[in-house]
């Protein structure tokens, strides 16, 4: 299989199912924020931590790669010919979404309650988590408007507001980890 194809030389592209769109649509920005995301995920992998951080990262990427898969799947697409669900094995499912939470609670049972809101930054890594959570506010925001225009699977939304809660958390913990200033955001008076 060749990296190239050429069929995209025109600004169109296909989604799953063979449907084909322009590079713009708000089907391709959604999948590809995901992307991106993913990228500054694995970038944040890379760095020096705790490899049990490493490892929900890796399901994490994962679970990444199935969001992009639902998001490039038009509704009228879901169904295969014999009428089974295109992406049944692939799905986000609640357990998912609870894997997020467990780990958001067991990195706040080992953090002073949040009383201001922080500043980004402190360490490379941190600033590398608060990149991504910003990255991946953006993917839900595209995937709600996607879900505006067209139906798109509730339990990605809901996932990728809990990984931007998961990221914001993941950077609290990292910079607690790495004894990294926390700059509180005190407004001026």
């Amino acid at each position: 299989m060749k990296v190239y194809t050429k069929t995209g030389d025109k600004g169109i592209t296909a989604l799953f199912g063979g449907t084909r769109v322009s590079k713009h649509h708000i089907r391709i920005e959604s999948y590809g924020t995901v992307d991106e995301l993913n990228s500054h995920i694995g970038l944040i992998r890379d760095q020096e931590m705790n490899v049990s951080y490493k490892k929900i990262l890796i399901e994490i990427q994962d679970r990444l790669f199935t969001v992009g898969a639902i998001l490039a799947t038009p509704p009228e697409k879901e169904l295969l010919k014999n009428g089974e669900p295109r992406l049944q094995k692939l799905g986000i499912i609640e357990t998912d979404v609870e894997l997020l939470e467990k780990e958001i609670d067991t990195m706040e049972d080992s953090l002073r309650p949040m009383t201001h809101f922080v500043l980004p930054g402190g360490h490379t890594t941190v600033s590398y988590c608060h990149i991504a959570r910003c990255v991946c506010r953006r993917a839900e925001r595209l995937a709600v408007h996607l879900n505006d225009i067209e139906p798109t699977d509730e339990m990605v939304i809901k996932y990728l507001n809990r990984l931007s809660d998961y990221l914001f958390v993941l950077a609290r913990k990292l910079s607690f980890d790495l004894n990294a200033k926390e700059i509180k955001w005190i407004p001026r008076k």
